[in-house]
């Protein structure tokens, strides 16, 4: 049997795109024939997801899995919405949160786990199911929350399946308080999140390039004014804590109330339960957010078939 070395196994990747440990034992089926090895990982739709990788994948779904002070969120893409309804994606959407749960957010470790009763890793189930359903799919991004007691809720809008849509947020609450309220109060911060999106936690987590640029542009806003230099200091400065109630979720007003801050929601949560609670932190990930689609002209793309 012919050795298979490294190299071989590098070209094999080159040719067909497929991954590391594919072309490994495919090269292994075939005594290190190379033309013979690309043959068998066609028959095996393996080689097929190489050629569909090129292709931007913005649709799929977001998923969330929390278990009492741990949580986690998963976004799996994909290139079309009728992939998102596929009943298989779900269940791979799905169950990649929960083993996130337990290895953590690191993408790549996360692509390297065992995905449960498959004999796979979550990398090599992608890529089975890329070939079976004939899309590139992606493993984008993971994150999560976790605190030392309280409970970390989670929320989905416009859920497809439990645990599993378009948009998932996380929120960790830190008390020791009654778990039942707190988890109470953190479904309905987490559909704040979802509805509100901010982007900071509080002001002092907002990054000093967003402030500066901020406070750039509203101080050039007022000057226009006319207005002497002392009070345009204080128009500015008044329309950063503007800018914070807008950004920060600490200084937004609650949507379910519309009046209360959600530091003060916090705060009276603390009081009825006579001991400390501290919003810690939130997640919010938005589907396809941050990646380029690719817009198309329609009757151009006819046009260029028809060959005019």
């Amino acid at each position: 049997m012919a050795e298979i070395t490294a190299s071989l196994v590098k070209e094999l990747r080159e040719k067909t795109g497929a991954g590391m440990m594919d072309c490994k034992k495919a090269l292994g089926e075939v005594a290190g024939d190379i033309e013979a090895a690309i043959d068998w990982l066609r028959k095996k739709g393996l080689a097929a997801a190489a050629k569909k990788a090129g292709r931007v994948a913005a649709e799929g779904l977001v998923g969330v899995a929390a278990a009492g002070t741990k949580g986690v969120v998963v976004e799996v893409n994909a290139e079309t919405d009728f992939v998102a309804r596929n009943e298989q994606f779900q269940g791979f959407v799905s169950t990649v949160a929960k083993v996130a749960l337990g290895v953590g957010t690191d993408v790549e470790a996360l692509k390297k786990a065992a995905f449960p009763e498959a004999g796979k890793t979550v990398e090599e189930q992608l890529t089975a199911m890329i070939a079976t359903i004939g899309e590139n799919m992606n493993l984008r991004r993971a994150a999560g929350l976790e605190v030392s007691a309280g409970v970390v809720a989670s929320y989905i809008h416009s859920a497809i399946a439990p645990g599993l849509g378009k948009i998932g947020v996380l929120v960790a609450l830190e008390s020791t308080g009654d778990v039942a309220k707190l988890a109470e109060l953190g479904k309905q911060l987490a559909m704040h999140v979802a509805a509100a999106s901010p982007l900071f936690l509080d002001s002092s987590s907002v990054d000093s390039a967003s402030l500066d640029r901020e406070r750039a542009v509203l101080a050039e806003q007022a000057a226009a004014s006319g207005k002497p230099a002392a009070v345009i200091e204080k128009m500015v400065e008044g329309r950063i804590r503007k800018y914070y109630e807008e950004v920060c979720l600490l200084d937004q007003v609650f949507v379910v109330d519309q009046e209360t801050k959600i530091a003060k929601v916090v705060e009276n949560l603390a009081k009825q339960l006579g001991t400390p609670v501290k919003l810690t932190g939130f997640v919010r990930y938005a589907l396809g957010a941050g990646i380029e689609k690719e817009e198309k002209d329609f009757a151009a793309e006819v046009a260029a078939q028809l060959g005019r």
